[in-house]
């Protein structure tokens, strides 16, 4: 059996206007614009150290239904970010619980959906 040798580094967003999306995203996350290729493509990552970029590509056809794949985000105090998330643009959507794991599944400024999740409620 052999090891991967790949890395993730970006997960990619589909939208109409990637930079419609800068602001919404680089203050989510605290993030900074780290290319922009003509608007095509914006790519987004820490103001410092590594981790995973986030990449807005432009696409013509609009969006339909659910997200195939979405991000989930961890945080000690979710009903805290979520308020701090809508206040920037996002939409709540609906909450989930399991024992253990609470998320909050939220929509940003165009529909894309996302999850933001705690272990203690």
């Amino acid at each position: 059996m052999t090891t991967p040798t790949m890395t993730m580094v970006t997960v990619t967003i589909d939208c109409a206007d990637p930079r419609a999306l800068v602001e919404f995203w680089t203050k989510a996350l605290d993030y900074e614009v780290k290319a922009d290729m003509d608007g095509f493509f914006v790519l987004l990552g820490p103001k410092e150290g590594t981790g995973t970029g986030i990449g807005l590509q432009k696409v013509e056809e609009p969006k339909a239904g659910k997200n195939r794949v979405h991000i989930d985000f961890s945080t000690e105090d979710r009903k805290a970010e979520v308020a701090r998330l809508v206040g920037l643009g996002a939409k709540e959507q609906e909450e989930h619980a399991v024992p253990g794991l609470t998320w909050t599944v939220l929509t940003d400024p165009v529909g894309n959906e996302f999850c933001v999740g705690s272990t203690n409620g």
